[in-house]
């Protein structure tokens, strides 16, 4: 286990990195100095466990294995967090990418804000913008048939990443993971909860459809068009019910 003198030096050395790697016109990582070398170092202990996962071919135990190695970069990545000029970082793009994969979505989206506020580019590896990608997983994420992010993260990844130029299909994901989180919502909907959505579970049903509708305006293949038909004949019987209730009330107060 790391000491805390040398996770304290760590996120002093993050720090730093981004102060001292500025470049006119582009960001760059740092050339010299001690913040590179303890870059250089990071990086290596980086390239040894990305060896590891490469040569592990059973997904759950890679995401296990993330699950451990993380912890071993959590100092570097709340120094370069803290940073005033972030530099281009492989090691907080990486762990912006372990984050979505392990579902530990405040650390997630920390990195993500840090990686889109400061137009930072993630490892060539990678092959998508990062807006893209952040978006493309963190839906995957939710359309799964065992959902594991929740809406509100999902409502933040969509504004994160409103502005972003992405494909169509990939934004048709995350509107699709959103609609399903609404459908939850409304399926599991107790209206005596008192954190209950206001408009009760018409309200959710109303929000699912939009989303879901404007997934398929993107993706007209994204697999929500039976669903949509499902929820708007649950919206007429819930109006419809809210007609014959008020009609009762006034007879009665009559």
């Amino acid at each position: 286990m790391t000491s805390p003198a040398r996770r304290s030096f760590e996120r002093k050395m993050a720090a730093k990195a981004g102060n001292s790697a500025q470049r006119p016109g582009a960001l760059a990582s740092p050339e010299s100095g001690p913040a590179a070398t303890a870059y250089q170092l990071k990086l290596a202990a980086l390239g040894n466990d990305l060896r590891q996962l490469s040569n592990t071919q059973s997904l759950e135990t890679k995401i296990a294995l993330k699950r451990g190695m993380i912890d071993t970069y959590r100092p570097w990545i709340e120094g370069a967090l803290r940073s005033e000029k972030p530099a281009q970082d492989e090691i907080v793009g990486t762990m912006l990418v372990w984050a979505i994969d392990i579902a530990e979505w405040p650390l997630a989206l920390d990195l993500a804000r840090h990686v889109l506020a400061h137009g930072l580019a993630l490892p060539e590896r990678y092959r998508r913008t990062p807006a893209t990608l952040i978006a493309e997983q963190v839906a995957e994420a939710g359309i799964g048939a065992d959902p594991t992010v929740d809406l509100a993260t999902l409502q933040q990844v969509d504004a994160l990443t409103e502005g972003a130029d992405m494909p169509d299909e990939v934004r048709a994901k995350v509107k699709k993971a959103i609609g399903l989180a609404f459908k939850a919502r409304a399926d599991t909907f107790d209206p005596t909860a008192e954190s209950g959505m206001a408009g009760g579970r018409s309200a959710l049903i109303a929000a699912a459809i939009a989303n879901l509708t404007r997934a398929v305006a993107l993706d007209d293949k994204c697999g929500v068009k039976k669903i949509i038909t499902s929820l708007e004949a649950e919206a007429k019987r819930l109006a419809a019910d809210a007609i014959k209730d008020a009609a009762k009330a006034e007879g009665a107060a009559a």
